[in-house]
């Protein structure tokens, strides 16, 4: 049950927003997850700092999953998620914050797993 929500300091049309949600699909099996499960967020247009300074094209990309994953994997993910950005939006990967968030009680459909 991976939830990936990215935000990202300029638009995002929907064009490229389908396009990382279906390349995010793909890459969730670098964590042992599959699209079946996957819900993506966008939030653009936000306000975003690094080193001080508002940058243009910069992006912070939260995984919340049921369970976890290895380490080894979640560097795959980090390298595939900046992999994406910038093809999709051009953000370079020292632009992209991702952060994991491995949870052991996820509800969906009235009760937790």
């Amino acid at each position: 049950m991976p939830f990936i929500n990215t935000k990202y300091s300029a638009e995002i049309s929907l064009e490229q927003e389908r396009e990382i949600k279906a390349r995010f699909a793909e890459a969730v099996r670098l964590i042992g997850k599959t699209e079946n499960w996957l819900m993506v967020g966008f939030e653009q247009g936000c306000s975003l700092y690094f080193k001080g300074e508002k940058s243009e094209k910069i992006a912070f990309v939260e995984v919340s999953l049921y369970g976890g994953a290895s380490a080894s994997s979640y560097g795959q993910m980090t390298a595939e998620i900046c992999k994406i950005l910038n093809d999709v939006l051009g953000v370079p990967a020292d632009k992209v914050y991702v952060k994991y968030s491995p949870v052991d009680n996820w509800g969906w459909n009235g009760g937790n797993f």
